[in-house]
């Protein structure tokens, strides 16, 4: 789905584009919807493997930046540890596959795993498990040395050795409603308290709503990891904030002359990728899109379509190293 506008930060309450009445509507179900959240980490019993286990979450649903931190995460705490045996742990949004799988990209593909999980493949050790606890177990038996959980800190079924918060700065907790009524997973307040670090991603301020928070608190920035030639754009990204990735484009020198945005794990058509190349014709542009985005287009629909590579660069590596040391501790003893 597509997340509605008056999900957003900075629009004046009262606003037609803040949708006041709908907002009062949904507030029951918000209501509801962060008891029951609540409710199920209140009574759950984590399981506990004996190997170290970090979750990369975040409070907000969708486009925080997440799965790229918990890939620099994984590669930082390889290029630290070298031969140690690191691995992600994805639920497997939008894959058929229920677990526990390790993920390989040259036999798995999006319709399998989920996108996520597959992009994290193409750089590392990747699992899938709809049951974090029994895919935990299953990563652990097979020899795996450190599980980082992409997503889950909402989920209670995997003891967490460090709990992470992801934070896009320019989106912010949204307007500060649990869902349907915001964009929140649960109320910061309840997030933050079960957080053992913070992760801001983005040159932006502050959000509103940490400033209680006590934890270390770390920035990194999303950054290209390689030179597009000088061609003219067509943009296309089905992630959960597109426009972040046409942003990007313009960044580094190559705005697209037209962008479309698709919802979040948008899975494409033929129909779709007509309309695309007919759209990219029309201007004598090239395609580009997200890696999340190209590893669920087949191989056919592939053809003549570039990726923009990124990557989660944090601006104080000492700082990670800090936030990391226990987990580090423990690899050690």
């Amino acid at each position: 789905m597509r997340a509605p506008r008056f999900w957003d930060s900075g629009l004046d309450p009262r606003s037609r584009e803040a949708a006041p009445v709908t907002r009062i509507m949904l507030s029951p179900l918000a209501a509801l919807y962060a008891h029951a959240t609540a409710s199920r980490i209140r009574n759950a019993t984590p399981a506990r493997l004996s190997i170290p286990v970090i979750c990369v979450g975040n409070i907000s649903a969708g486009g925080t930046g997440k799965s790229p931190v918990a890939a620099s995460i994984r590669q930082h705490l390889s290029a630290r540890h070298p031969g140690l045996r690191i691995a992600t742990l994805s639920r497997g949004y939008g894959g058929r596959l229920k677990g526990p799988l390790k993920v390989d990209p040259g036999k798995h593909t999006a319709a399998d795993t989920g996108d996520e999980p597959l992009m994290l493949a193409r750089t590392g050790e990747a699992w899938i498990g709809s049951d974090r606890a029994a895919t935990g177990a299953a990563m652990q038996a097979d020899g795996v040395q450190l599980v980082i959980m992409d997503d889950g800190h909402q989920n209670p079924g995997l003891a967490k050795d460090l709990a992470l918060i992801v934070i896009d700065t320019e989106a912010g907790f949204g307007n500060g409603f649990v869902i349907p009524k915001g964009p929140l997973r649960e109320p910061v307040t309840s997030g933050l308290a079960r957080a053992d670090g913070v992760i801001m991603v983005g040159p932006g301020d502050r959000p509103a709503g940490l400033d209680a928070f006590s934890g270390p608190i770390l920035r990194a920035q999303i950054e290209p990891t390689a030179r597009l030639e000088p061609l003219t754009y067509v943009a296309f990204a089905g992630i959960g904030r597109p426009e972040k990735f046409f942003d990007t484009l313009a960044a580094v020198g190559h705005a697209p002359v037209d962008a479309v945005p698709f919802p979040d794990h948008h899975v494409f058509s033929e129909n779709d990728l007509r309309y695309l190349r007919s759209l990219a014709e029309t201007y004598d542009a090239t395609l580009i899109t997200t890696e999340k985005d190209f590893v669920r287009l087949t191989p056919e629909q592939r053809s003549g379509i570039l990726t923009l590579p990124i990557r989660a660069e944090f601006t104080d590596k000492d700082a990670l190293d800090q936030l990391l040391s226990p987990v580090a501790d423990r690899i050690k003893a």
